[in-house]
């Protein structure tokens, strides 16, 4: 009595065995189906295979390094060897609708190309494509059903021969292969059966392609990032290290001798003056340089969400917690968390900020476990952390735990002798970021530079050299292109001018909320929420706030 063949000998026929072995495939529910590298494939027997065997084995070695367009184009020609066509279309599903991307044979041509299904219009492609089953159309189907894919796009005979072959990775429908013959004779079963193991084999290595080319994406822009990090650490160090002035000398000596320890350090200075880039470079000097520089805004994110950004949250932890977010301390793990506007932090996070540094570990919102934190902290503020100390506004404890070692930057005002080094640095990083070439700041340029007190230090500087690089492509930037607004304290208050009646003097009141919403984002460096925040300077909420902010169409600095 002749017992059922062994499915893995067929199988091994069919792909070989070294081949089934190194792609992880296997037999499962007695031979019906076969998996590749976990995904369900549907199984064939081994008759009338060589075809079958010679495109595998070409596809497997496909699927290892092409991009997808190669292996789209050459997928459709490997796949005549088993079932022959006059025309072949790979489809990509978007949404409810299939696109042509792809199409091989001598039928293809632009009208295909361009070619949409919207599946609403082919419930049988659609029930293809979800039982993941190739289906062979007859003339009846395309007589009595619901027509042909390419009805006004070709003029294919009626009851020519006709297949579909759902493309399927896994849980992902990629899309579909139609597959079509000007011959009057549908395409045999056992074709089917072969051509649906082909596609689902197909599927695997365009997902794979597609994953591989978002991967190498990925590694581009990282790459890019990390070079765009690594001229910003530089460009503030260059600054630091060619100063003419003696206080930023000394201010270097002491950063250079605080960096390569694990000393928490706190920077003081005036609202632009460069805080994080003094924290970078500080990282930048120490022996954590090679691993992460990461900052947190206290005062950019809203007070309920500092603790998640600082700690991570787990599953579930709040309204709205999807999923685990991995927090700051997290990434900085071997590296540098700046905590900038420190200043801003709630008393209740500073109280856990404090047990963070002092026993080298955290909790997730909504976890019970303990991690071990391994991160150099620094901080950086333009509050007067003594002052806030002596109102109540700062703890104590955590205000000697930071200030261990204070570095104080110096307005830009006074570092008139260094503004030719910094100009030059600060263009150079606006420049890199808008992706302009670097023009030459003229003599004239420059003493008109000189003329001004830089309140808003190198943040104004930086904003100043933007618009001129807007306004001009030449390779000199001339004083012309200086534009340096004047900021005219307006109010309500201000008295009559002489000639002026009371009356004329008065501005509408729009205009006035306009002017005192200006004045507070700029008195708070744009910020909205927290203690200094605008929003509390105006005595209202922050979200009113944001809405007046977005109702006078203005744009926070």
């Amino acid at each position: 009595m002749l017992g059922r063949p062994d499915p893995r000998l067929q199988i091994s026929e069919i792909l070989g065995t070294e081949i089934c072995r190194y792609h992880d495939i296997s037999v499962v529910n007695s031979g019906t189906y076969f998996e590749w590298e976990g995904n369900p494939v549907a199984y064939a027997p081994p008759s009338s295979t060589s075809a079958l065997t010679s495109s595998l084995h070409e596809l497997l070695g496909l699927a290892e390094g092409s991009d997808f367009e190669d292996i789209s184009r050459r997928g459709l020609d490997w796949l005549r060897g088993i079932a022959p066509y006059d025309l072949a279309t790979l489809f990509l599903l978007e949404e409810d609708e299939l696109v042509a991307t792809t199409a091989r044979g001598p039928l293809a041509g632009e009208a295909v190309a361009n070619h949409r299904l919207p599946l609403r219009r082919f419930p049988s492609i659609r029930e293809a494509i979800e039982l993941r089953r190739a289906r062979i159309f007859s003339e009846h189907d395309h007589a009595h059903g619901e027509g042909d894919p390419y009805d006004d796009v070709l003029d294919l005979p009626d009851g020519h021969a006709c297949m579909v072959v759902p493309l399927c990775a896994g849980d992902h429908a990629i899309g579909l292969v139609t597959v079509d013959r000007q011959v009057c004779e549908p395409y045999a079963e056992h074709t089917r059966s072969l051509v649906e193991i082909y596609g689902q084999l197909f599927a695997v290595a365009l997902e794979r392609s597609q994953r591989l080319s978002a991967l190498s994406d990925l590694r581009e822009r990282e790459s890019e990032a990390q070079r765009l990090e690594g001229s910003r650490i530089a460009s503030p160090s260059r600054i630091l290290e060619e100063s003419a002035d003696p206080t930023v000398q000394e201010l270097t000596r002491r950063a250079k001798a605080v960096a390569d320890t694990d000393t928490a350090v706190v920077i003081v200075g005036e609202t632009g003056t460069g805080k994080e880039q003094l924290a970078r470079a500080i990282h930048g000097w120490s022996r954590r340089a090679s691993q992460p520089f990461v900052a947190l805004n206290c005062a950019a994110v809203a007070a309920e969400l500092v603790e998640s950004e600082l700690f991570g949250h787990v599953k579930g932890a709040f309204t709205g917690a999807s999923g685990k977010r991995v927090g700051r301390f997290q990434t900085a793990r071997g590296g540098s968390l700046l905590l900038d506007e420190i200043g801003e932090l709630s008393l209740d996070l500073q109280s856990k900020l404090l047990r963070v540094l002092q026993e080298g570990k955290m909790t997730p919102v909504g976890s019970d476990q303990e991690v071990d934190v391994d991160a150099r902290i620094l901080a950086a503020t333009n509050v007067d952390l003594e002052r806030a100390v002596a109102e109540g506004r700062f703890r104590e404890d955590l205000y000697y735990r930071l200030s261990v070692f204070p570095l104080e930057l110096p307005p830009l005002r006074q570092r008139k002798a260094d503004l030719a080094l910094i100009c030059e640095v600060v263009l150079r990083d606006v420049c890199l970021r808008l992706g302009r070439p670097i023009p030459r700041l003229t003599p004239d340029a420059l003493g008109k530079l000189a003329e001004h007190d830089w309140p808003g230090n190198l943040r104004e500087l930086s904003n100043v050299f933007e618009r001129s690089l807007i306004l001009s492509t030449a390779p000199l930037l001339t004083p012309e292109f200086i534009d340096i607004p004047c900021r005219p304290n307006r109010s309500s208050s201000v008295p009559p001018r002489e000639g002026e009646t009371a009356s004329e003097s008065i501005l509408p009141l729009a205009e006035v909320e306009r002017v005192q919403i200006e004045r507070a984002l700029a008195a708070t460096d744009g910020r909205i929420y927290g203690e200094r925040g605008a929003a509390k300077l105006l005595g209202i909420r922050p979200t009113t706030l944001q809405s007046r902010i977005k109702k006078h169409g203005m744009s926070r600095p």
